[in-house]
């Protein structure tokens, strides 16, 4: 009988963001946004684990006291999939080379359990070795927002590219539709080392979108449309935007009681 596919989500996160230094323990209805992330996923079903990943003993304080696995890794890594590459290798039980290592990057607080599972559920459905999840853009505000990462996509779902650019353009069809590139992200663990072997690439450094690396190398990126709302905290500015949807969200009141 061949062995069980396992499945970890790792949550990478650091202190030292540019454009918000110290966003992962920016509070958010009273609790640092780390633990947000990281409560909603761990209500997914499917996961072996859920493990944060950072370089910063301030959050691995954070997350140990409310009972957070979570990994060291080195403060020298230029994004969030380095860091899982590195964390990834540090578990144990050791992951086989089909197992999920899915990403959710640290700020994106609207993650669903429903988001994980159909991440999952796309990775047995495909094979992999990429899966990422994109929402609906609804705004040319939010479209023309360089902290907000956009992506086209092939007929077959396929990434084409990616952009803080206003991608497609809207100059001859005003509501064309347009899609948010989300940090929710499903790799195989062989595709993953894979990625961090490849040298860094010229657009993935002018963006600074690292899963341009993977288009630039030639690997397909499938994305996987959700109709929910995602919502990442890029600056200190989205978190007042971001309190009132995530206090209406049903997921919040399962671990986090209402005043």
């Amino acid at each position: 009988m061949a062995p069980m596919t396992r499945r970890v989500c790792i949550i990478p996160a650091r202190m030292a963001s540019s454009r918000f230094p110290g966003k992962p323990l920016a509070p958010i209805l009273g609790l640092p946004m780390i633990l947000h992330i990281w409560e909603r996923c761990r209500l997914a079903r499917g996961f072996d684990a859920v493990v944060v990943a950072t370089c910063d003993e301030e959050i691995r304080a954070v997350c140990a006291a409310r009972g957070a696995e979570v990994v060291m890794t080195a403060d020298t890594h230029p994004g969030a999939v380095d860091r899982c590459v590195e964390a990834a290798a540090k578990l144990r039980p050791s992951l086989g080379p089909d197992d999920l290592v899915l990403m959710v990057q640290g700020d994106e607080v609207l993650v669903t359990p429903r988001m994980c599972e159909d991440l999952i559920t796309a990775y047995d459905r495909t094979g992999g070795p990429v899966v990422n999840l994109a929402s609906r853009i609804a705004s040319a505000a939010e479209h023309d927002d360089p902290n907000r990462v956009k992506v086209v996509t092939a007929l077959d779902g396929r990434a084409l590219y990616m952009s803080r650019s206003p991608i497609p353009s809207r100059v001859r069809d005003p509501e064309v539709p347009k899609l948010l590139q989300t940090g929710i992200i499903g790799f195989s663990h062989d595709f993953l080392g894979r990625f961090g072997s490849l040298p860094r690439t010229p657009l993935e450094t002018a963006e600074g979108i690292d899963m341009l690396r993977c288009l630039e190398h030639g690997l397909p990126v499938q994305m996987v449309l959700t109709e929910r709302t995602t919502f990442g905290i890029d600056t200190p500015s989205d978190v007042p935007l971001a309190e009132p949807v995530l206090r209406a969200d049903p997921t919040t009141a399962l671990y986090l009681p209402r005043p």
